[in-house]
């Protein structure tokens, strides 16, 4: 048995056992709507029936959904999508799936994607871990992404970032064996945080040769924020952790 609670933008699922006992409390956001421009919400309108995939709780086969057996790349959180977009448009032997919880985002990414004619790259609207729990099949991944996730910088909020052992467990069930997690983030102590967490996760390497980090890698876009980033001195942290096992 199952309750639902929407309180502040967050969604809380309480399960009981028969007895009434909780067993289980998973938070998650819902949807955020947001306010689409008129060139968003004509994209979404276009293309949502070529490029849009709808949350069900059935799990996904590349092959039905791109029409080949290319390599999977999912990203969690692509924000604008500019970058996703220049990925799959750099790399056509690929399949890019990009998954975004703010509308505007994904109305502002099927717009760049439509723009640049592409065939293989999807998107969804909603939460990555339900997807992740509901529609990804395991071991059907090449490589996950999240790149600049809110880092909740204040020592407080450090529990809600995104990167934690169970979501480093969830991730690599559904990497192939050699797959990879690829991770970037500005704020240096997130970087720390991320590589404490991965390093401890059981069934992964880091495939950094030369500490922690690697250099950014040439198939990651250098976004606008980022270039700015750079010009002011701040700093980019990367990071790419293979699944072995």
């Amino acid at each position: 048995m199952s309750e639902v609670s929407k309180k502040s933008g967050e969604v809380t699922l309480n399960e009981f056992t028969e007895d009434g006992k909780l067993v289980r409390k998973v938070r998650s956001f819902v949807r955020r709507e947001g306010r689409l421009t008129k060139g968003q919400e004509a994209a979404m309108d276009n293309n949502w029936a070529a490029m849009g995939i709808d949350f069900a709780q059935q799990m996904l086969d590349w092959k039905e959904v791109f029409n080949n057996d290319n390599p999977v790349t999912l990203e969690i959180g692509f924000g604008m999508g500019a970058s996703l977009v220049e990925m799959a448009k750099n790399s056509p032997e690929k399949n890019f799936i990009g998954i975004e919880v703010h509308s505007p985002g994904v109305g502002a990414c099927l717009m760049g994607a439509e723009e640049a004619g592409l065939t293989n790259l999807r998107v969804m609207c909603h939460d990555g871990v339900e997807v992740f729990e509901h529609m990804i099949a395991d071991g059907s991944l090449d490589c996950v992404q999240l790149f600049f996730p809110d880092p909740w910088h204040k020592a407080r909020h450090h529990k809600r970032r995104i990167v934690q052992p169970e979501f480093a467990e969830m991730l690599r069930n559904k990497l192939k064996i050699g797959g990879i997690f690829h991770m970037a983030t500005d704020w240096e102590n997130y970087a720390e945080h991320m590589v404490e967490v991965m390093d401890a996760a059981p069934g992964y390497r880091n495939t950094a040769t030369d500490g922690a980090y690697i250099p950014r890698p040439e198939d990651r876009p250098l976004t606008k924020f980022e270039a700015r980033g750079h010009r002011l001195g701040h700093g980019v942290w990367d990071m790419k952790y293979a699944r072995t096992e």
